[in-house]
């Protein structure tokens, strides 16, 4: 492909530390904003804007109740404040990981400054039955789920 206003060739190229863990997952999306203007390009601020629970908006703060709500229905432990701490950063992403009983869960998010993008790359792998169950309304609400908080960040960021 070749960047229009730029003249150069870009050379699409895909990795990601969520996909490292879990190479062959259940469940897998990416989620991608631009990179605001002004906005920082620290990976690691990115991804504690994203996931903190005072910046989701309001309807995933509903949902993400719910879940607390109900998951023990079924066996599955609800989650605690620490469950999206970033793990690790190597480059421009930054790795969150939770391991559970029901699944494993990966989100990297990355910071492209050159092509100024943000990029929410999520992993998953089921363990048995009560994952199974567990993410069969999770899959469907997932990426809408992380488009919004991306999109929140974005605009807090961009401020």
């Amino acid at each position: 492909m070749t960047g229009a206003s730029e003249g150069r060739v870009v050379v699409p190229c895909f990795d990601s530390l969520a996909l490292r863990d879990i190479p062959a997952p259940d469940h897998a999306d990416v989620v991608l904003v631009p990179l605001p203007a002004g906005a920082p390009t620290d990976p690691v601020v990115w991804a504690e804007t994203i996931f903190s629970p005072a910046a989701a908006p309001a309807w995933v703060k509903a949902m993400f109740g719910l879940r607390q709500a109900l998951v023990g229905l079924i066996g599955v432990r609800r989650g605690g404040s620490g469950i999206f701490a970033v793990r690790e950063t190597v480059g421009p992403e930054a790795l969150i990981a939770a391991d559970d009983r029901h699944l494993d869960f990966r989100a990297g998010v990355a910071v492209d400054g050159a092509l100024r993008m943000v990029r929410v790359t999520t992993t998953v792998r089921l363990h048995g039955w009560r994952g199974r169950l567990y993410f069969a309304p999770v899959r469907l609400l997932h990426e809408p789920v992380t488009m919004a908080m991306l999109r929140r960040a974005a605009r807090h960021l961009a401020s």
